[in-house]
């Protein structure tokens, strides 16, 4: 029966559960032997990209468009009609398939994942799930709608943070309180969204008998390859050798811009220093897509290609404009086999590193689409991660106008000092995102007072992140959990980025003496997908999966001594 699946995602679309329901009928009362495992798994994988695409492309809408409410009512329709039945179908296939005993090549790592998933299923948890999805859309419409007006024009907040990359201090500051007073607006909103999820967390881990919803999450996320004590040894690392190298990097930025303190103002994100001298290297959204499609065919023509792909089928959605979602990402059309970047260009250097970033994660979508099954192509999100941030490092060579980039040789230099300055900065922040929802999760009676939350959020910031003086706006740096969409969108997903960067600085650091097989390994890692054990992807890459005080010692080493040989070039 599976000739009468549709073919192109557009008819799928419009399906209902009903029309969907018959196929994992089929499925489950189909024999299970070695002689039809291909062919039972290859059509419940054409069934599940299908889904998979549907969803996602209802989710991209709703970002799209925070305001659109027929996107909204679609996605709920979604979860409330087929998303429950979905989960059920899946759970019972699952478990047939384990029940089989068959462990066909190459599945070893997804049927280890599939008793992650049926451990974890309970049918009670379905209706919580949904919720969950519905009231990160919430957190999504409370942060699309904040706009200020700014000289006579209302702006959103994204376009307001690039107006204040100025070197004119006063204009800073005045653009700074303005966005900081209408963040605060929604304080009450916000803090009344997190005690709604976080019981409702706590519940469904002990609905699927786990203490705790941390423990829950590091099942979910099939964390096999380390442990919370292991993310704890990461944070002493980041304390003990990050630290004094971001103070140095803090430093060097008070110093350019001739000040005794650093005030919030004088940073973007609360954290990053901003990019002075202004470099505006693109005029539009098609200037910087060519530009970067020429850069990728520098780094590998395999690459080039894949972005011109999504270049010609418009998958990629790079404007900010009011009502659209924060962030940047790039989601998987699995039954298109295309990949879809969604972010918010207003014209600065920072969405050129941004577009190389998300560009590394749909690279890996079109590699691993390539693997025959659906679970195959599940990979650990500390591995995407280092698909995406790699690829940041890999274009550097490319990047000056002499070689069809964006820079002047000087400028170049500048604007790669300040991303490698960013990854230091960027660990010290991790670990307090990090932290925060270890205690958080931990404590639930304690973080469900939001008041708890802020100075915790405080505690955390002073070890790690002592350089910012928030003096006068202590409101403003204790909500500053407010602004990590992922503590409210995606808990427990950040560690990823720290890691996956220790893995990213090492293929650089193998590109610096041998760029092309550095790219070649890179690729055969991410053509694996989910078929082996993330250390065994990090081996396959030519690096090391490590994260303990020497691994981040070798690295902010290789960061400050390529920070230096730039530096002379400015």
């Amino acid at each position: 029966m599976f000739d009468q699946l549709p073919t192109s995602i557009d008819e799928f679309n419009s399906w209902t559960w009903e029309q969907i329901a018959p196929f994992y009928e089929d499925l489950q009362k189909r024999p299970l032997t070695p002689e039809t495992i291909h062919h039972w798994l290859a059509d419940w994988s054409r069934l599940g990209e299908l889904l998979a695409e549907k969803a996602a492309r209802l989710r991209v809408a709703t970002t799209q468009d925070t305001n659109d409410e027929a996107a909204e009512a679609a996605m709920n329709q979604y979860l409330d009609e087929i998303f429950p039945h979905v989960e059920v179908a899946e759970n019972k296939l699952e478990a047939r398939l384990l029940a089989s005993g068959l462990e066909p090549d190459g599945l070893e790592i997804p049927l280890r994942n599939m008793r992650a998933d049926a451990e974890l299923f309970t049918e009670e948890n379905i209706p919580l799930l949904s919720e969950q999805v519905k009231r990160s859309q919430v957190y999504n419409r409370i942060i699309g709608a904040q706009t200020v007006a700014w000289e006579g024009e209302e702006v959103t907040l994204t376009q307001l943070a690039t107006k204040l990359e100025d070197p004119d201090r006063d204009l800073r500051e005045r653009g700074w309180r303005l966005m900081a007073e209408r963040r605060l607006e929604d304080r009450a909103a916000l803090n009344d969204l997190w005690a709604e999820l976080l019981p409702q967390r706590q519940q469904i881990a002990q609905n699927a008998d786990f203490a705790n919803y941390r423990a829950y999450v590091w099942q979910q996320k099939k964390r096999f390859d380390y442990t919370p004590d292991d993310a704890a040894t990461f944070h002493r690392a980041i304390a003990d050798v990050v630290v004094p190298a971001a103070n140095k990097v803090y430093k060097r930025y008070r110093q350019m811009l001739g000040v005794e303190t650093l005030r919030p103002w004088d940073v973007r994100a609360d954290v990053f220093p901003f990019e002075l001298p202004v470099l505006r290297p693109f005029s539009n959204t098609d200037q910087l897509i060519h530009t970067t499609a020429a850069i990728f065919y520098k780094v590998d023509p395999v690459l080039g290609d894949y972005f011109d792909t999504m270049r010609q089928e418009s998958l990629l959605d790079m404007p900010n404009r009011k009502g659209k979602a924060p962030g940047a990402y790039c989601t998987n059309y699995p039954a298109s086999e295309r990949p879809f970047i969604f972010m918010n260009s207003t014209g600065t250097g920072a969405d050129i590193r941004t577009l190389f970033h998300e560009a590394g994660h749909a690279f890996h979508n079109f590699e691993r689409n390539k693997l025959a099954y659906q679970p195959q192509k599940a990979s650990p999100m500390e591995f995407n991660e280092v698909a995406s941030m790699a690829m940041e490092l890999l274009t550097a060579p490319y990047i000056t106008k002499n070689k069809e980039g964006f820079f002047t040789k000087e400028e170049a230099a500048s604007w790669f000092v300040g991303h490698l300055e960013k990854i230091i900065l960027f660990w010290p922040y991790m670990a307090v995102v990090d932290a925060f929802q270890h205690w958080a999760y931990l404590h639930i009676d304690e973080a469900v007072d939001t008041a708890k939350c802020d100075a915790k959020w405080q505690e955390l910031w002073q070890i790690y992140l002592p350089q910012i003086d928030f003096s006068g706006f202590e409101d403003v740096l204790v909500t500053g959990w407010h602004r990590k969409q992922h503590i409210f969108r995606a808990p427990f997903y950040y560690i990823e980025y720290g890691l996956a960067q220790l893995g990213a600085l090492q293929i650089w650091r193998n590109a610096l003496s041998d760029q092309a097989q550095a790219v070649e390994n890179y690729r055969q890692a991410l053509a694996l997908g989910g078929t082996k054990p993330l250390p065994a992807l990090y081996q396959t890459a030519n690096v090391q999966f490590a994260y303990d005080h020497n691994m981040v010692g070798q690295m902010i080493d290789l960061l400050e001594t390529e920070i230096e040989k730039r530096l002379a070039m400015v």
